[in-house]
């Protein structure tokens, strides 16, 4: 699930540099970017791991 959100993010922030889009410095490209690796790494690191451990296995 992280990873999609990663995904997302760093969609949006190369739409955002690639048509030059003026916006806030919280919504700048290279921010977006940022928050997507990081969102990647928390991936990475198994921090959505616990959410698929609640199904039941027969």
């Amino acid at each position: 699930m992280l990873a999609y959100v990663a995904a997302v993010l760093f969609f949006v922030a190369f739409l955002l540099n690639a048509t030059s889009t003026s916006t806030d410095a919280v919504f700048a490209p290279t921010s977006l970017a940022l928050v997507g690796l990081a969102v990647l790494a928390a991936h990475l690191g198994g921090a959505g791991a616990a959410l698929g451990s609640r199904r039941r296995h027969r």
